[in-house]
């Protein structure tokens, strides 16, 4: 379901051109899913290490062609070994599962031991400013998706609750419905996000030993406050 919904993009070009410049880059994807650019980087020459905590997802990642070309483990940032790593990633919004100013400034300073000195850390969050969940609690149209299996499956999002919390931003909790055209089940997923607003998330970054280089707003390397109502940090380790 996960990659019948999320295909690749301009996100995905982003990060795999941040790898080009560096010659067989030891590259860490956290929170790494199905695999979908953790394969892409290694396919394109980089020793690469995925690490997830979601055992289903690894499994659904070693089925891809080249996934024998990965590392996987399953885990967190505290299983990823010390000074191994030039680049390290967290994408499609993985920062935004880390919950709490603890569990946020745990992950920087394992993601900080875990690179080699110099070097970067790059994710993407949501800009806060964008409010985007306000968008998604005025939609509630159904986006439709066709499975491997040739089943079809409807799916919407419901934003159940929105806290305003400072300074670590605003949390907002949502359901995903699913209902599958071989069964009459409705199945949910349920989630939080945490949107740091950019001063957060560079006061914690520089908290956590890091020097921040970029934020961007976009794909194509806007400003922030521009683009795409993305955060998009790179911060190199000191």
């Amino acid at each position: 379901m996960y990659d019948a919904q999320c295909r690749w993009g301009a996100d995905d070009d982003f990060f795999l051109s941040l790898a080009e410049g560096i010659s067989h880059a030891r590259i860490l994807d956290l929170g790494c899913g199905t695999g979908r650019l953790t394969v892409a980087l290694a396919s394109a020459g980089h020793a690469v290490t995925g690490l997830d905590p979601a055992h289903a997802s690894l499994q659904a990642a070693q089925r891809k062609p080249g996934a024998e070309k990965v590392t996987w483990i399953a885990g967190k940032a505290a299983d990823a070994p010390t000074a191994a790593f030039d680049l390290a990633l967290m994408t499609s919004h993985v920062a935004q599962f880390l919950m709490g100013d603890g569990e946020w400034a745990d992950a920087l300073a394992n993601l900080h031991r875990a690179l080699a000195p110099g070097g970067r850390l790059v994710f993407d969050t949501r800009d806060p400013q964008n409010r985007v969940w306000e968008v998604w609690a005025a939609d509630p149209s159904k986006d439709h998706y066709r499975l491997p299996d040739e089943s079809g499956v409807e799916v919407w999002t419901e934003v159940t609750k929105v806290e305003e919390g400072e300074p670590s931003g605003p949390l907002v909790t949502f359901v995903h419905h699913y209902t599958f055209t071989d069964s009459p089940e409705e199945l949910l997923s349920r989630s939080t996000l945490c949107f740091r607003p950019e001063k957060t998330l560079r006061s914690s970054l520089e908290a956590a030993g890091f020097e921040i280089e970029h934020i961007f707003g976009g794909w194509h390397r806007e400003p922030a406050g521009q683009g795409d109502g993305e955060l998009i940090v790179v911060a190199r380790a000191k």
